[in-house]
């Protein structure tokens, strides 16, 4: 079942929304990450699971006018390429600090506060979910990020969460039924 705070509040909100933020782990994946070595060096590589129904949706909010961007407290090559593949310029990494990031993406973009949303799942995005317009979590984020956000999903981090939100924004702005 869907948590709101309000569900008038969040489709409101919802309808204002111009750009979606992201984090990667938990959100945009399961949060797993798996090491292993595909070649005779000793070079170990990242494997990352990203689901087709998120990035459908997000393909589809860029082509909508609804600008998406990524911001993650890791480095990887794999976000980068994922990023790349669903046409996501703006990807912010090795963000620790995510309210710089946030603050710089806005700027850019020239957008309110209450013209964005983040979707996060741990207590690192919270400073970020507590300044935007729409914030949504997992159904697999931290309880205290549970507590505090407008929207949580039903579907897991990387496992339709995201589509979700981005279909509860395309909904509210009449893109879809």
């Amino acid at each position: 079942m869907y948590k709101f705070r309000s569900k008038k509040s969040v489709l409101e909100k919802s309808r204002l929304i111009k750009l979606i933020l992201l984090d990667v782990d938990g959100v945009m994946t399961d949060g797993d990450i798996t090491y292993g070595n595909l070649t005779d060096s000793d070079e170990p590589v990242e494997i990352k699971s990203f689901d087709v129904h998120d990035g459908y949706g997000v393909v589809q909010a860029i082509e909508k006018g609804i600008n998406v961007g990524i911001i993650t407290a890791r480095n990887s090559k794999i976000v980068q390429l994922r990023a790349q593949e669903l046409g996501i310029t703006d990807v912010y990494q090795g963000s620790f600090n995510k309210i710089d990031s946030y603050e710089d993406i806005i700027k850019k973009y020239g957008v309110a506060e209450h013209e964005t949303a983040y979707m996060g799942d741990d207590l690192f995005d919270l400073p970020v979910l507590e300044k935007v317009g729409l914030s949504a979590a997992p159904s697999t984020a931290r309880p205290e990020v549970k507590r505090r956000v407008d929207y949580i999903t039903k579907a897991p981090g990387g496992r339709g969460a995201v589509r979700e939100f981005i279909d509860l924004i395309f909904k509210a702005k009449g893109f879809i039924e």
